[in-house]
């Protein structure tokens, strides 16, 4: 039996309270229309910020000598480059702190626009700056300052996008619809793979150098006022605008969120480690990585894992999907024990010189990577109860992507530089694996639980009245 609402199926949990699952079987015309649009909005923005990540990464081997000059062309130049990316996302954690809370106050839809607009502009504005050769050190300074106000957009970009996304998808498809937002980051980092892959060929590394490698940054201009335009019309999520009219909207989310979440926080923190440091080291780091340190060839490398990431895209929605049916606790579990047991081989594989390992040595990578972020977005959404959801998101996730993600690149290159051992990173990715193992067993099962209400999806009602009761003891 189910009520007026599409496809909505009214379950009695033990307490007989009512929390209404929707598959989107029965859903409007319009509303199925609102929600296509909510995908195109999250994904695309998610596209554009990591088509900016994918070019700064491909491009760092030439950045080198464009921000820093000849001086830049011993040992440490590239790591000066990823260290300006990695002090960029120092910033995140800021934008997450000041616009998290925001988005739970006044909604998510008008923070989302603000976060496109700031992000588009300081990745855009790579691509016009001088040369070191033009005006010295200023030049580095300005890229900083690019890629500061880059990183406090994007600390609220990424929660707000996976929020807003898991907040319009039916319930019983929230794995599938959520994947989308990551086929975003696999689009975005496969068009500035790509892109930058056939300009290098094209135009040769003295092309480059003359001023080529102004076009992709300044390429995210259209990207960007395209996912404006689609955002700027897109209405609040139904679990959101539900929880104002109940008057469940926090008036203090922050204060909030420390006071009753605190442990949802460290779940997402320490989960957060294994996702970002795979994240950087496998789509960001991988270009330079192999080119600078093994020695491979650039443009037959970049292909290996244009290849792998495509591969990725055809598979990265039937994953959410079968998270919506087994859990997403099962396919975390396998990708954490994964990266812990497979990362340094896999890494062994990239420095052979037979191309089908280097070839296995990818894939082994990309599938794991695959498993784990075709549910993340569905996943990370839901340990937060709705009053909070973005701030808890926004904050606990960009303080461990500031700290182990934005870092990952400039510490492998420095621990590779100082040990000689190029296997540094499959390590470093091995014991990120150790880490976020522990946060997986620690989180609650939300797959088939609403996102509607007070309590945090997948946790038991006796774990609910215990929350309650603590709240009206502490209101008292």
């Amino acid at each position: 039996m189910t009520d007026s609402t599409y496809g909505r199926i009214p379950v009695l949990d033990p307490d007989g309270a009512r929390a209404d699952l929707t598959d989107g079987k029965d859903m409007p015309p319009e509303e199925r229309k609102e929600l296509r649009k909510a995908i195109a909005g999250s994904a695309l923005g998610n596209a554009v910020e990591w088509f900016d990540y994918a070019v700064y990464g491909y491009l760092a081997v030439y950045m080198v000598r464009i921000f820093f000059g000849e001086q830049g062309q011993n040992g440490l130049g590239l790591f000066a480059v990823f260290a300006i990316l990695a002090i960029s996302f120092f910033v995140r954690p800021l934008g997450g702190i000041i616009l998290g809370p925001m988005g739970d106050k006044i909604g998510r839809q008008k923070v989302l626009v603000f976060t496109i607009t700031m992000m588009t502009l300081a990745t855009a504005a790579i691509g016009i700056l001088p040369t070191f050769d033009q005006v010295g050190y200023v030049s580095p300074v300005l890229l900083l300052l690019c890629r500061l106000v880059q990183g406090f957009s994007t600390g609220g970009e990424y929660g707000g996008a996976a929020v807003f996304m898991a907040e319009h998808a039916p319930d019983k498809r929230r794995g599938f619809y959520g994947a989308f937002l990551e086929f975003g980051t696999l689009a975005g980092t496969v068009a500035g793979a790509t892109l930058c892959t056939v300009m290098i060929v094209v135009v040769g590394d003295a092309g480059m150098l003359a001023g080529w490698w102004r076009l992709p940054f300044l390429l995210t201009l259209p990207l960007g006022l395209t996912a404006l335009w689609i955002r700027t019309r897109l209405k609040e999520p139904r679990v959101f605008t539900e929880a104002a009219q109940n008057d469940e909207i926090a008036k203090r989310p922050f204060l909030d969120l420390f006071r009753y979440n605190w442990r949802q926080i460290l779940i997402l923190t320490g989960f957060v480690v294994l996702l970002n440091v795979a994240y950087y080291l496998i789509l960001a780091y991988m270009p330079s990585y192999l080119s600078k340190n093994l020695g491979h060839d650039t443009a037959t490398s970049t292909m290996m894992l244009v290849v792998i990431m495509v591969l990725m895209m055809c598979i990265i929605n039937p994953i959410g999907a079968l998270s919506d049916r087994v859990g997403r606790k099962p396919l975390l579990l396998g990708a954490a024990v994964g990266f812990i047991l497979l990362s340094v081989p896999a890494f062994a594989m990239l420095g052979s010189r037979n191309l089908l390992l280097q070839l296995l040595g990818l894939a082994i990578l990309g599938f794991l990577l695959v498993i784990m972020i075709g549910s993340v977005s569905s996943t990370l959404p839901a340990l937060f109860p709705t009053k909070v959801r973005y701030s808890g998101f926004a904050i606990g996730y960009n303080v461990s992507t500031a700290i182990f993600g934005g870092t990952a690149a400039s510490i492998n290159e420095w621990l590779i530089v100082e040990t000689g051992s190029t296997l540094v990173p499959g390590w470093y990715l091995a014991g990120a694996g150790v880490v976020g193992l522990v946060a997986i067993l620690c989180m609650p099962e939300s797959a088939q639980s609403t996102l509607r209400g007070e309590r945090i999806p997948g946790t038991s009602s006796a774990a609910f009245r215990a929350f309650l009761r603590k709240e009206k003891q502490t209101s008292s």
